[in-house]
């Protein structure tokens, strides 16, 4: 399936589903977060790594302050206050070489699978914690003393406790000191939910049906609904999962892969399995689909719950992922769940497996009691079953051939709370929070695939996403989320450490405006600036999260911006900024108190960066002010007085610009004539130079020059061919003569009265022959000079090519000597240039 086949199809499908479902349009699915925040703007954030990678099992013990934390080959002990402070405590829990060599063997890779990735970390007792580790596909539980933390001496078999693959989904609670965990435990074995560390260690049944078909377990809650019971209900641990599905689905499938569903399992804390049938398995095992009402969204890939103080009102938030056959496509959804509704659907009827048809379908037939797949209860104590293993052999049959639930968990609501587009969740976390106007408000704290936070608050049946904020540079996915309430925190773990957040950082809020419109419920106005409202006292503050635009005066939300002036010539174009915070804000700007058409008119551009006036002409000038126009409310961001000015006039009239152009015209080819003309007397006076030099006598000095052959002769730098010809003749002579012709030159050494190497020399000094003329195709005079003068790589030697010249002539006087020796002297003082193909002389 092509990719703009897929989000047509996703589009036909989501457009539909909001027109079956009452959703105003495809569009409102798609929520926007208010701000965007990089990792750059992070404010009041630390960040905790060590040599290793993995940082994805989080403990948090806020009354101890201790963030437990397990990683590949080791476990860290973290100042939940300061996560970066330094005073952490670690131990190093690597595999053997003997287990990572028989790892390797087995074809794992030795640089993901073949360590030991902590999986399991949580309070075994009020002096032990219990971990559990791949250990190189040998899983290993240990029981670590907290106060000594350190490994102990003997280490527990993980088989049946921890997954041996670090990439399997798993999830383990420590209920009453009883390991509970799901996962699929051995290469070749079937997902599994097992309980152990308890003196009835109980599995999920795998004959005549497999009770989990190929299930990635996501996570696992404890309810206590044996507290205050009116009918003596027993606690339930719920597991979150996906798997394949055995039912008929509504999905539009492509029918050449197999759909996977959401599923919610329960089981009874006090089960202790059946007597002869279900003997060591789960009497109490139920499961139903778990439904957020878009179909493609059936991927489960985290689940947080919270309660009021009572298990009645536990709600669960579910996120979920497109499935795996809309692979070119990218987005999420969030659903709510009551515990009403997961009860609602565990008390209905049943499903069946028929053989004929191989399928599932509803159970019509009769229901043995007391019901399958109940807690034991009040109820089924006075008829004499006190255990599970009381329980008669007719309801453990029907356990095991009916573990699937005809109706599925329906989302608080009916609708999903949020659809994001392009974003893949990976983890949540819930918080519940009291606002100023006394109501409680659920926010959650949802991390994306590349690395980035999404906190969303829930109000009614809609949610709102305060912000995006990116807490990793490298896009990495969150693997957990913990909340702290002590330390008002938000601990994330990813592959590369982890880091601590503030649940909020009211100060990026600058006005009242922009603090109320925010809707965070950490945050309040008090005045002066947004402040945290769980250290600020609440008399003053104001706070509004169910519309987002009530309580600031007028004079308090808007800001004053220094008023910027800008001026320009008609015809040029000017941008005039204005900076937009918020995602959800519209810009709105007024040019001498009118609007400006949002539509582009008449040369004026309204962007998401500001305003672009194209083209400018004398009527654009004038007082544009920029607002911020957001649910309601308008703020001004920025103010500017532009002044376009006319064009500045070449003539005295309109009549004589022609004229005035053509003598423009004019004078340039008269200064272009005057700058060849220069070069070519400039070409003259250095031709005359070389030859001159090449003339010359041997002279003493710095400057040395060869007998003058016959034939031609090459001077080169003192680095190239003369320096290895010479090398043989320096160790003869003191003076650096070469035989072959070669001339060195040393910039800087040269006297500054040179001796003449004339003698006698005429007084009269005869006018100089005319220059040759200037060749057509070279007009910057270079090709008329006789040899080539070069800057060679940032030194000062000249390079000259030279061809057999006549020697000295007595027509150059001695006023011509001491021009070179000029020349050559100011060559000491001169920067040369940086332009390879300019003169150095």
């Amino acid at each position: 399936m092509s990719g703009g086949t897929d989000h047509l199809l996703a589009a036909l499908f989501m457009a539909g589903v909001a027109s079956a479902m009452g959703y105003p349009s495809t569009t409102d699915l798609d929520a926007t977060p208010r701000t965007t925040v990089t990792f750059d703007e992070l404010s009041g954030v630390r960040f905790f790594s060590m040599h290793t990678l993995n940082y994805s099992t989080l403990l948090l013990e806020d009354d101890q302050g201790i963030l437990y934390v397990g990683a590949r080959g080791a476990i860290f002990a973290l100042n939940s206050s300061d996560v970066a402070d330094g005073s952490h405590r670690t131990i190093h829990w690597e595999a053997s070489p003997e287990k990572r060599m028989d790892c390797l063997q087995k074809g794992k890779n030795n640089k993901t699978e073949c360590f030991n990735h902590v999986r399991f970390l949580q309070r075994l007792n009020s002096t032990h914690l219990y971990a559990c580790g791949t250990y190189a596909f040998h899983p290993l539980c240990a029981a670590i003393d907290a106060n000594r933390f350190e490994l102990p001496s003997h280490f527990e078999e993980g088989k049946e406790k921890c997954p041996y693959d670090p990439a399997r989904g798993y999830t383990g609670l420590i209920v009453d000191g009883g390991l509970y965990t799901a996962t699929r435990y051995e290469f070749r074995s079937l997902p599994d939910i097992r309980r152990n560390l308890h003196q009835r260690p109980l599995k999920t049944e795998e004959s005549p049906l497999h009770w989990l078909n190929d299930a990635e377990f996501v996570a696992s809650v404890l309810v206590q609904e044996s507290k205050d019971s009116p009918v003596g209900d027993d606690d339930k641990i719920y597991y979150f999962f996906t798997e394949r599905a055995g039912e008929e689905t509504t999905s539009f499938y492509d029918k050449s892969q197999v759909a996977r569903v959401a599923r919610v399992a329960r089981v009874c804390k006090s089960d202790v399995g059946g007597k002869k049938i279900l003997q060591r398995k789960w009497t109490s095992f139920m499961k139903a689909r778990l439904v957020c009402y878009i179909p493609y969204y059936e991927v489960l890939r985290s689940v947080g719950s919270l309660d009021a103080g009572n298990w009645a009102s536990t709600v669960f938030y579910a996120a979920f992922t497109l499935s795996a056959q809309w692979r070119t496509m990218e987005a999420s959804a969030v659903c709510r769940y009551s515990i009403s509704a997961v009860q609602h659907a565990f008390e209905g009827p049943y499903m069946e497996y028929q053989d004929s048809a191989r399928k599932w379908s509803r159970y019509d037939g009769a229901v043995p009691e007391p019901r399958p797949g109940s807690c034991i209860t009040d109820h089924s104590r006075r008829k004499g079953y006190n255990s599970s293993q009381d329980l008669p052999n007719s309801v453990l049959d029907f356990v095991k051939l009916h573990p699937l639930m005809f109706e599925e968990v329906k989302p608080a609501g009916g609708e999903p709370l949020l659809v994001k587009k392009n974003v893949a969740y990976s983890q949540l976390a819930v918080d519940r929070v009291q606002a100023l106007d006394g109501h409680y408000y659920d926010v959650l704290f949802m991390g994306t695939g590349d690395g980035w936070i999404h906190k969303a608050v829930v109000v009614g049946s809609g949610i709102h996403i305060v912000d995006e904020v990116q807490v990793f540079r490298d896009p990495q996915p969150v693997e957990s989320l913990v909340i702290s309430h002590v330390q008002r925190s938000l601990y994330v773990g990813a592959a590369s450490g982890i880091m601590q957040v503030p649940l909020a950082s009211c100060a990026r809020y600058a006005s009242c405006y922009d603090c109320i419109l925010a809707r965070d419920p950490y945050c309040a106005w008090d005045g002066r600036a947004c402040r945290p409202t769980a250290t600020t006292a609440s008399a003053g503050l104001v706070q509004d999260i169910q519309s987002g635009n009530k309580g600031c005066r007028s004079s308090s939300g808007r800001g004053f911006p220094t008023w910027k002036n800008r001026t320009v010539l008609q015809g040029d174009d000017v941008l005039l900024p204005c900076d937009q915070r918020s995602n959800l804000a519209r810009a709105v700007w007024l040019l001498n108190g009118s609007q400006v058409p949002g539509a582009g008119q008449d040369r004026l551009r309204v962007g998401v960066d500001g305003l672009l006036v194209t083209d400018t002409l004398p009527q654009h000038s004038g007082e544009y002010r920029c607002y911020s126009e957001e649910r309601g409310l308008r703020t001004l961001l920025a103010a500017y007085s532009l002044s376009v000015l006319p064009e500045l006039p070449r003539g005295p009239t309109a009549a004589a610009r022609p004229h005035a152009a053509s003598q423009t015209d004019g004078d340039v080819k008269v200064a272009y004539v005057s700058a060849i003309v220069a070069l070519v007397v400039l070409c003259a006076v250095l031709s005359a130079v070389l030859l001159y030099m090449s003339c010359l006598e041997k002279r003493k000095g710095k400057y040395v020059l060869g007998e003058p052959r016959p034939a031609s002769v090459e001077l080169q730098t003192v680095s190239a061919n003369c320096l290895r010809k010479g090398r043989r003749e320096e160790e003869e002579e003191e003076e650096l003569t070469y035989p072959d012709g070669c001339l060195r030159i040393i910039p800087g050494e040269a006297p500054t009265a040179p001796t003449s190497p004339v003698k006698e020399l005429p007084t009269v000094v005869p006018p100089l022959p005319p220059p040759p003329p200037l060749p057509a195709e070279l007009t910057n005079g270079v090709g008329a000079l006789p040899n080539v003068l070069r800057k060679m790589n940032g030194n000062s030697y000249m390079l000259l090519q030279q061809q057999e010249e006549p020697l000295a002539s007595p027509l150059y006087s001695a006023s011509f000597t001491e021009e070179l020796s000029k020349i050559l002297e100011k060559r000491k003082h001169t920067q040369l240039v940086e332009k390879l193909d300019e003169s150095s002389v």
